[in-house]
């Protein structure tokens, strides 16, 4: 069965982290994060990304919260999986897996490590979109990867049916602006930099996949609706005040800080898996600080 292209959400999906402590995924934790999620306004839920820890989480775990998303959420927002791999083949078995557990979309990021070419790019992900029965969204983040989409390459992928967006993470504004001259409505863009909304916006994006909405879903959110309903000072103001806030989330290697930040509003334990360790004390106080100042209880 294949879809009709749609708009998955428009305006502010959180990339969630994953609750986790020494026994595993605390899923008592990660039901609660969903609900107020969802009670503080988020459009869609993005599950075991980047930031939910994906690249570590076992295949039992990573099936397994996925399914226990999309039964928490109960249809309140979409549930667009985790479901990237630099395994074609691996990358297939967990689409598969996520759309039988009730997924509404996919998210698939680039393969990682062993690259590929463009071409090799548009078959990677022709398959995966093949065997994917809810739309696909491309994520686009050479700066961990060490491969980039090229715009030609989203041009081509655009033409199948199952590919219906695109998370831009590239941060090359050019590249970007390249991008939306080729696609036109064909797929739908969203800023994958949280320190990029309101220009991707400006861009025709339908707004963002974030880590700043794990702390401040619906003032993230509001950067988009100022956006969307013309107030287009507001959204920029809003862009402008959690730069630095941003920009400390983003200090070390994400999830490591707002994992810590989660878990000083009580969300969760700071528990990473390792290779990654809590954060740094001293870029820990400056984070705590900052988030005090926007009127976070820490």
């Amino acid at each position: 069965m294949r879809y009709m292209k749609k708009t998955l959400f428009t305006g502010v999906a959180t990339a969630l982290i994953t609750p986790l402590d020494i026994n595993g995924v605390n899923y008592e934790q990660l039901g609660k994060l969903i609900d107020w999620q969802i009670d503080e306004g988020i459009d869609a839920l993005v599950i075991c990304g980047t930031t939910g820890e994906a690249s570590t989480l076992s295949d039992e775990e990573h099936t397994e919260v996925i399914a226990y998303s999309v039964k928490r959420a109960a249809g309140r927002v979409p549930v667009i999986a985790g479901t990237g791999s630099n395994d074609t083949a691996y990358a297939i078995w967990l689409t598969e897996q996520a759309c039988r557990d009730g997924a509404d979309g996919i998210l698939s990021v680039t393969p990682y490590y062993n690259k590929a070419t463009q071409k090799g790019l548009i078959k990677h992900f022709t398959d995966i979109a093949d065997a994917s029965s809810v739309p696909v969204l491309l994520y686009n983040v050479p700066s961990r990867t060490g491969v980039n989409i090229e715009p030609s390459t989203y041009a081509a992928l655009a033409e199948h049916e199952n590919i219906t967006g695109i998370k831009e993470a590239c941060g090359n504004i050019s590249k970007i602006v390249e991008t939306a001259a080729l696609i036109g409505e064909r797929l739908d863009l969203y800023s994958g930099n949280d320190d990029q909304i309101v220009p991707l916006l400006a861009m025709g994006a339908k707004g963002c996949i974030s880590v700043l909405s794990n702390i401040m879903p619906a003032e993230t959110r509001r950067i988009c609706t100022s956006f969307f309903s013309g107030d287009i000072k507001t959204s920029a103001e809003l862009q402008c005040r959690y730069i630095p806030l941003i920009s400390a989330l983003f200090s070390e290697v994400n999830p490591i800080p707002v994992k810590a930040a989660m878990a000083a509003m009580g969300y969760c334990s700071n528990y990473l898996r390792s290779p990654l360790i809590p954060m740094e004390e001293r870029g820990f106080q400056t984070l705590i600080s900052l988030m005090r100042r926007e009127g976070l209880n820490v």
